[in-house]
């Protein structure tokens, strides 16, 4: 049988999906998804071993397919810290992007060594999320344990070293460990050594490849007998395998609603250094940058107001939709799970502004409208620094489906909101490195050779919407 296929994983917080793709023209086949554990902030972790049976899982829906998959990768979720020991096992569970328990260790890393110093070598500052606070954590709760693992790694380098048997990554995963430099291509060891003095750290971490590259080939260690021989990628970030999947062009801004949210944008001049830390200055998995702000609270905050109404999805933006701007005065603070931007881990939700003339439909209306202002604030200073808006607004993520959700955002916006016809971005993209590395063509060429197809989702309705975006900002400041 041919392969012709390859096939391309995101392992996210919540599930793993496979999507796969024909290798000619991209079109994709087939795909199968399995879940995570379930986590909630503050603590937030998950066992490596359950992503590999979640992907393991995923694969046998897909059995029929695996002898014509030439080439997989992988986008997995971001900053999560995997240690292994000398066999391979992971030596406790993986602490989360979303676990905010590392946020006094952030502080005591910004007090060793200023904020606009980190920015400059990672286009980063620490924060809870990043991998160097939660490298601190570690040590500060398990002595010792970092010195006993053989490796340290992202959950997207531990996939690519589970299916080929080495341990490498590249520039767009690494970007948000907090001791890589995007600009260089390089680990920073002495940032590492702020968190964990003493430690072999070359040793230890991944060899950096390029985005591209081959990771190796499926063997028999994988223990998946029919994709024995498929070239393995490189692996990356998933918000940087969805920006190959929708083929992100600068100018363009990306708004991702999933359990977290993202606005991010492509940048080739340089990148951002950011000294506030709002915003991440990723690199992309395309040679260029992808500057973005992350917020810890989108689709879920939506999902619980939906659980506490007792609604459908559908009957929920229904009723979003038929309240008025503003939602009648009442405005959302969305930091459900504490927040990572602004940086408020110990944070809760709170709605302003009740009277006794309250509506569901009002309720409905702030919650979209807090979760998109939350976002909006960081598409300004995005802004502020150079990134370029003026392509299109692409709307992503699975509240992306919500007719509320695309209509309010093209009113707070005052623009086109358009929508992509895939509706996993992030396995089509990290299809998209697979194919790259089987060809050995590069992932801009591959991604732009199988763009997928948008579509004009909403045009904003008239509305003063700097109304909307100020009272966000004033329910926000005593917060600040």
């Amino acid at each position: 049988m041919a392969r012709d296929l390859v096939a391309g994983i995101d392992s996210s917080t919540q599930s793993c999906t496979v999507q796969l793709r024909r290798l000619d023209d991209g079109l994709a086949v087939a795909e199968a998804r399995a879940p995570h554990p379930p986590t909630t902030p503050p603590l937030s972790e998950q066992a490596p071993e359950a992503w590999w049976e979640a992907l393991k899982a995923c694969l046998s829906q897909l059995k029929s397919y695996l002898p014509q998959i030439a080439a997989i990768s992988v986008g997995g979720q971001g900053h999560g810290l995997v240690m292994l020991d000398e066999a391979g096992r992971s030596l406790r569970p993986a602490k989360l992007w979303n676990d905010t328990q590392s946020a006094p260790d952030a502080k005591r890393l910004l007090e060793a060594l200023p904020a606009a110093e980190w920015a400059r070598r990672t286009g980063s500052v620490p924060a809870p999320a990043l991998t160097v606070s939660k490298l601190a954590w570690t040590e500060r709760n398990h002595p010792g344990l970092v010195a006993k693992a053989r490796r340290i790694m992202l959950p997207f380098d531990y996939i690519v070293f589970r299916l080929g048997g080495h341990a490498v990554t590249e520039r767009g995963g690494s970007s948000g460990t907090g001791y890589f430099s995007p600009f260089d291509n390089a680990w920073d060891f002495e940032l590492a050594s702020l968190a964990v003095p003493g430690i072999d750290w070359e040793g230890k971490l991944p060899e950096i490849v390029a985005s591209n590259a081959r990771a190796g080939i499926v063997g028999d260690a994988a223990d998946l007998d029919a994709l024995t021989g498929a070239v393995v990628g490189a692996g990356t970030g998933d918000n940087m395998t969805a920006a190959l999947g929708l083929n992100v062009l600068e100018g363009d801004t990306v708004i991702s609603l999933g359990t977290s949210g993202t606005i991010y944008g492509r940048f080739r001049a340089g990148g951002v250094k950011d000294a506030s830390g709002a915003i991440n200055g990723y690199a992309d998995a395309a040679n260029a940058f992808l500057p973005m702000v992350t917020t810890l609270n989108a689709a879920k905050v939506t999902d619980a107001i939906r659980g506490l109404l007792d609604i459908s999805f559908e009957a929920f933006d229904e009723l979003a939709l038929a309240a008025p701007p503003g939602a009648d005065g009442l405005v959302l603070t969305p930091y459900f799970d504490g927040e990572r931007t602004p940086n408020l881990p110990d944070a809760t939700g709170t709605l302003h502004g009740m009277r006794s003339n309250i509506t569901r439909a009002g309720i409905a209306r702030a919650t979209i409208e807090g979760v998109l202002c939350g976002l909006l604030e960081g598409g300004d200073l995005l802004s502020r620094n150079g990134v370029p808006w003026n392509g299109r607004l692409i709307l992503t993520g699975g509240a992306a489906r919500s007719k509320a959700y695309r209509q309010i955002l093209a009113d707070l916006t005052g623009r086109t909101v358009w929508i992509c016809s895939l509706t996993e971005t992030a396995a089509a993209g990290a299809a998209v490195q697979a194919a790259a590395a089987l060809t050995g063509t590069s992932t801009d060429e591959v991604a732009a050779a199988w763009a997928p197809r948008l579509e004009i989702a909403a045009e904003p309705i008239a509305t003063d919407n700097t109304a909307v975006r100020q009272a966000y900002r004033n329910a926000l400041a005593p917060l600040l």
